[in-house]
């Protein structure tokens, strides 16, 4: 992160070493599992617990730094990109990730037929399908 430590401040939390790490994984890995921000955090500060990154994930994505994300039948992901209301596409095959833009217009993309009162300030929207790599199409050239 560029400027973690007045990230962390601006939002009320304690400046650490461990949540500098976590931050920058997540800036360096997008989409990263809670298992590659252990590594890459363990890779760049040393040791580290487990519980430690998974508690600075849990805090940071309370607080906005982080945004988590649960496809159905993936693992937990993070991401530094927040606030913008966009989403994802994931491979049915081999469970890459990729950002998708908002699907029309400003935040929330779409319009509930019936909101049931609620005030809606955000749509979540998956897409499912297959990688260039993981799709029927993709054939590799033989030379």
């Amino acid at each position: 992160m560029n400027d973690a430590p007045t990230l962390l401040r601006q939002h009320g939390l304690q400046v650490t070493p461990q949540r500098i790490a976590v931050l920058a994984a997540v800036q360096g890995s997008p989409h990263a599992t809670a298992d590659i921000v252990v590594h890459d955090v363990r890779r760049t500060i040393g040791s580290i617990s487990r519980q430690s990154v998974y508690d600075s994930l849990a805090v940071l994505a309370e607080t906005g730094l982080l945004r988590r994300i649960q496809p159905a039948g993936s693992a937990t992901r993070y991401e530094t990109r927040t606030g913008d209301n966009h989403h994802h596409v994931v491979c049915r095959t081999c469970g890459d990730l990729a950002d998708v833009d908002c699907a029309v217009g400003d935040a929330p993309c779409l319009t509930a037929a019936n909101d049931q009162g609620f005030v809606i300030d955000e749509a979540e929207v998956v897409y499912w399908g297959r990688c260039p790599t993981c799709s029927p199409e993709h054939t590799p050239s033989h030379t």
